[in-house]
């Protein structure tokens, strides 16, 4: 649970001090390594048809909710494998439809074993390994950092937190709606709709974008380790996202700006959860066919065992 603050409240606390003083992301080498060949193939610029971007990459995506899956999702549909790992036992919103498009999706018991074996066999074949779990909840499993540069060399290693690792709020858990309510913005929105009443935003602003800010890093990343070599962690969260959105300012009469017609953003495809209709991708790319290659399935559908390249 969060308390509702305004932004004031917000910037003079503790905290509020902490993220302001953050950069939106940072992408620090953490251990030596050779660089990694992830190319497919080298191409003429004239050349018509061109693999993916990030064909060949195979990212390990243990994430949940929005803000992680976003970021998966994202990645695959720049032609990375991506293996979406659930444990048999957690329970999911429906947005999982939408956000595994174009993923593997696997069930893996990091409480057991038998779990943690499986996961180290997915890791020995990865490249990038994206956690939003709990703060320290991947380090106390022996997939932290640090473990992973010991024993994974050239990884990318992409911690996804709440509140950062900075500030008396860093080991604290959280999600999208309490960020918004923390930070002031729900306030924010309510006095702009003239109400007494706090106010929700219409949708989890903080979370698509985080996701997206982790495709970002990760691509910036894997273009880090192919040019210098070495492992590198990438740290984001939901409070240092939502501190660089409000300061990219608010639209005058917000409330007065009409919706587009979402229909000409929109496509149907077969899923393994019925028929999706759902946001196509929005890159269009002049050599390559961005989109989903795989369909969208219900955690556990696929062994956790990588594709061959």
């Amino acid at each position: 649970m969060t308390a509702l603050r305004t932004f004031a409240e917000r910037d003079a606390s503790p905290q509020g001090m902490a993220i302001a003083a953050m950069p939106l992301f940072s992408i620090e080498r953490i251990g030596d390594a050779p660089p990694r060949d992830l190319a497919a193939a080298s191409y003429a610029d004239n050349t018509a048809a061109m693999p993916s971007p990030l064909a060949g990459v195979r990212v390990l995506d243990a994430t949940r909710i929005l803000a992680g899956p976003v970021g998966g999702w994202t990645l695959a549909g720049y032609g990375a494998d991506v293996m979406l790992v659930n444990a048999p036992y957690l329970p999911n919103i429906e947005a999982i439809a939408e956000t595994s498009r174009g993923k593997l999706s696997a069930h893996v018991d990091l409480g057991s074993l038998e779990g943690r074996s499986t996961f180290e066999r997915l890791l020995d074949g990865a490249d990038v390994l994206v956690q939003g779990y709990r703060p320290g909840g991947f380090e106390s499993l022996g997939f932290g950092p640090g473990d992973i540069a010991s024993r994974h060399p050239g990884m990318v290693y992409v911690t996804l937190t709440a509140y950062g690792r900075d500030g008396p709020w860093a080991t604290r858990r959280g999600f999208d709606s309490l960020v918004q309510t923390t930070m002031g913005f729900n306030a924010a929105e309510g006095f702009a709709a003239s109400q007494e009443q706090p106010r929700a935003f219409p949708m989890q602003f903080i979370d698509h974008c985080t996701g997206f800010l982790i495709a970002v890093c990760v691509a910036a990343a894997l273009i880090r380790q192919r040019e210098q070599g070495g492992t590198w962690h990438v740290n984001l969260s939901l409070a240092q996202t939502g501190h660089w959105l409000r300061g990219l300012g608010r639209a005058a009469d917000g409330f007065g700006v009409s919706v587009p017609d979402a229909e000409e953003y929109l496509e149907t495809c077969e899923s393994g959860f019925g028929q999706l209709r759902a946001l196509r991708h929005s890159a269009n790319l002049s050599h390559t066919d961005v989109s989903w290659l795989r369909p969208s399935m219900p955690p556990g559908s696929h062994p956790p065992v990588w594709p061959e390249k």
